[in-house]
């Protein structure tokens, strides 16, 4: 098949800004990697395509950061543990139901990280600038061009970061990457909160009829493996609504997929953190698929809605309040790089001499679901954020290197949060050393990371 094409004519693009580090993308694996970066004493500018900080727990609507986290949890502390503590103050987080951990509220924390930036006089940020190209001399990135309201403008940068989840820079900058085949990949995902439920007669009914993570079996997404510790644990797990709104022909047979958790219940008849929508098949780099499943699922939102309405104590007035401003996607690209993480790394404790984090034993897709309440945990060696072929560019977030098994452990926001502090803390470092990523003291690394709170081993 011929494609068509035009030829772009050349031309000059301004310079805005010139950088020490430039990260691009502010979610989980971006925002704490400027956080780091300028603590760490360097000039930073924080690059997002949307109106607000925060990626996959403002935009998308995704509000458990620590969900995991029961009694003998071992946490990898640090900036991620600062999200949750900063929002607890300014009233943007309220107690989880599954978990020791606190529920982070979407649209609470737009403000908490609007002053976490803020309050950081080596922060620049850019909002509404959507990462177009880099800029490269050689095999090294120097900058990237980005597409706004005002046109292309470029920006230069001693150190760059990706943080785009899609490791687009990376992709674009001609390192390798490799994806999981689109019939394989994590499903994706529409995030809605809804008002208008009656917190005491729902609670009755769940006290009535309590659900474990055991419960999950059977449909599509939900049949999983645990290690059986997991299995008569409490889980905010709503499927049966749906099994008799199918019963009824209300939803399709073929939707058996929806059904998933929520987040909290508040006074005020919120039912938020509604993870119900289960998207097979959708290519988070293919823009008309993130066209046509945003559409699916917010129809299947209103089929979900319609069957708490009919099915679950207490959601009789239901309603819509809100979708997630953008769809939310698990599973793309991910980065070859000097060291890729694997199945063993996650579930044996994995132990690493240039170690520059540590996540809980924390595993949830792919059909897996092991939740950390042993005390073990894995580390996450510096190798881990350098891409292979391309200098001068880290990456963090769900887009670091890793097999399937890893990537169920890695790619959630507690832990790109750990590989974000660490890329930033390693960027800095790197600028005020004169020396490449590569070649950077990975013990200076570790200290300054321990000196910001985070535990490396």
């Amino acid at each position: 098949m011929n494609t068509q094409t035009i030829t772009e004519p050349a031309r000059q693009i301004e310079v805005v800004h010139t950088t020490d580090v430039l990260v691009v993308g502010s979610g989980p694996g971006g925002l704490p990697a400027a956080l780091a970066a300028a603590r760490a004493g360097v000039e930073v500018t924080l690059v997002e395509r949307f109106g607000c900080f925060g990626g996959n727990l403002t935009v998308v609507g995704v509000e458990g950061m620590h969900w995991y986290r029961h009694e003998q949890t071992v946490e990898s502390n640090g900036i991620v543990r600062e999200f949750e503590e900063a929002a607890k103050q300014m009233g943007a987080a309220v107690q989880e139901s599954q978990s020791l951990s606190y529920e982070i509220d979407s649209e609470g924390f737009k403000l908490v990280a609007d002053k976490l930036v803020l309050d950081e006089a080596n922060i620049r940020p850019m909002l509404h600038r959507q990462f177009v190209a880099p800029i490269m001399e050689g095999n090294t990135i120097v900058g990237i061009i980005t597409e706004s309201k005002a046109g292309r403008e470029a920006i230069l940068a001693k150190r760059v970061i990706d943080a785009t989840g899609d490791a687009d820079v990376i992709a674009r900058a001609g390192a390798p990457t490799f994806m999981t085949p689109k019939e394989s990949m994590m499903a994706a995902s529409v995030m809605f909160h809804v008002a208008g439920v009656d917190k005491i007669k729902f609670m009755e009914g769940i006290k009535a009829d309590p659900q474990t993570y055991k419960d999950w079996g059977g449909g599509g997404e939900w049949n999983i493996e645990t290690t059986g510790k997991e299995d008569e644990m409490f889980s905010p797990f709503l499927k049966k609504p749906f099994e008799q709104a199918i019963k009824d022909g209300l939803i399709p047979a073929n939707l058996n997929t929806i059904a998933g958790t929520w987040g909290a219940i508040h006074d005020t008849g919120e039912l938020t953190y509604m993870n119900l929508i289960h998207l097979d098949g959708c290519d988070g780099t293919d823009p008309d698929d993130l066209t046509q499943f945003e559409f699916e699922g917010r129809r299947q939102s209103m089929l979900a809605i319609e069957a708490l309405r009919r099915y679950t104590p207490g959601c009789s007035g239901i309603r819509l309040r809100n979708f997630g401003m953008t769809i939310g996607i698990r599973d793309t690209r991910k980065v070859d790089c000097l060291y890729n993480m694997t199945s063993t790394d996650v579930r044996e404790q994995g132990r690493f001499e240039d170690s520059v984090g540590i996540f809980p034993e924390f595993i949830d897709g792919y059909g897996i679901l092991i939740l950390p309440t042993t005390g073990r945990y894995f580390e996450i060696p510096y190798q881990n954020l350098l891409p292979k072929g391309v200098e001068n560019l880290l990456v963090s977030g769900r887009a670091t290197g890793g097999d399937r098994v890893s990537h169920a452990a890695t790619r959630n926001m507690a832990c790109c949060a750990v590989t974000g502090q660490a890329a930033g803390v390693a960027a800095a470092l790197s600028v005020k050393s004169s020396q490449s990523l590569a070649k950077v003291d990975v013990r200076s690394i570790q200290k300054e990371l321990e000196r910001q709170g985070a535990r490396v081993h």
